[in-house]
């Protein structure tokens, strides 16, 4: 238990930001989901979409800085890839 009451509110703020953290990757995770059931199922235009989507998250998770750059650039890679079969 914090002693300050500095202390405290840096706790409240660390839950709130570690909630929200969780919140866009899990945002993230479903997502590639998505994008995995869609090209199972052969859509095309709906595959683009959502790896578009896919890219957008990413990007605006590096931006707010919950997930390295580095990341974001190997799950769009990830994603590409299973886009084009390979």
């Amino acid at each position: 238990m914090p002693n300050k009451k500095s202390a405290e509110k840096r706790v409240k703020q660390a839950l709130k930001r570690r909630m929200e953290n969780k919140s866009i990757k899990a945002e993230i995770k479903t997502g590639f989901k998505n994008l995995a059931t869609s090209i199972k199922s052969g859509e095309k235009e709906k595959v683009i979409n959502l790896f578009n989507e896919y890219q957008s998250l990413c990007d605006k998770a590096v931006k707010r800085n919950v997930i390295h750059k580095n990341a974001a650039a190997r799950y769009k890679s990830r994603a590409s890839k299973m886009i084009s079969g390979n």
